[in-house]
């Protein structure tokens, strides 16, 4: 088994009993078309498969972690922490990014860097982890992502959306809402790359830059209320936040 699969099990924290099955969902569908027949051989029945398994163990992390909150509050933290992009970090972070095997004109494309294609192969190698080792094996290795990031703490509210909580904010101290600027717009059709910057009336308030223009507006957002928030603060996802209560 070449080197960075093993390296990709400690990753995982997983060693498979069946190699064929960490191979087989890092296998994207264009390099399966171009290299066999078989269709069979790509990752999405294991990636259907993992969707379920990702949701039932985030479920039952978010359920154990925070007890007394309701089933709405529960629902907003599974629902964000499951989303494509979070999915597609959590893939970063396990290197699936450079594991992944894409067919030659996916790879030419930027496949590496798709958000839907990585949180696609996330959820392949937990459909695989869940076959070679059960449930419980799958559920250890989201709650172990989970709980780097959603540790159960003390909070006053969780937002999952930067742009409307910086709105609300601004609404609640009676300013006019932000605005957002492009000042860039840079690639090629396929690979723009955007530059935003968020206002208070005249007055910049913070700037990012973007694959996308709504992902650049979320970002600066995001920048613009750390500005004002501190220490309060804490990133959960690159969608979501809570503002702790201060004692």
């Amino acid at each position: 088994m070449p080197v960075k699969l093993k390296d990709l099990e400690k990753k995982i924290g997983h060693v498979f009993k069946d190699k064929a099955l960490l191979e087989k969902a890092l296998t994207h569908s264009s390099y399966a078309y171009e290299t066999q027949a078989d269709k069979a051989a790509d990752n999405e029945l294991l990636e259907f498969l993992g969707d379920s398994v990702v949701g039932l163990a985030a479920a039952d992390f978010f359920y154990s972690a925070y007890p007394d909150l309701t089933e709405g509050e529960l629902s907003k933290f599974k629902s964000t922490a499951t989303s494509t992009l979070s999915l597609s970090e959590l893939a970063r972070k396990l290197k699936l990014d450079k594991a992944i095997l894409l067919g030659r004109g996916e790879e030419k494309s930027g496949g590496r860097k798709k958000k839907t294609i990585l949180a696609d192969v996330f959820e392949a190698v937990v459909g695989a982890v869940y076959i070679d080792g059960g449930f419980e094996t799958a559920k250890a290795l989201i709650f172990r992502i989970l709980s780097s990031s959603f540790k159960p703490i003390r909070r006053d509210f969780f937002i999952n959306n930067y742009k409307s909580a910086l709105q609300e904010m601004f609404q609640k101290s009676d300013l006019p809402s932000p605005t957002y600027e492009t000042l860039t717009e840079k690639g090629p059709a396929h690979k723009k790359t955007f530059v935003v910057e968020v206002r208070l009336g005249d007055r910049p308030l913070a700037k990012a830059k973007g694959l996308s223009r709504k992902s650049a507006e979320q970002q600066a957002a995001q920048k613009a209320l750390k500005t004002i928030l501190g220490r309060k603060m804490k990133v959960l996802t690159p969608e979501s936040f809570i503002v702790e209560k201060k004692p």
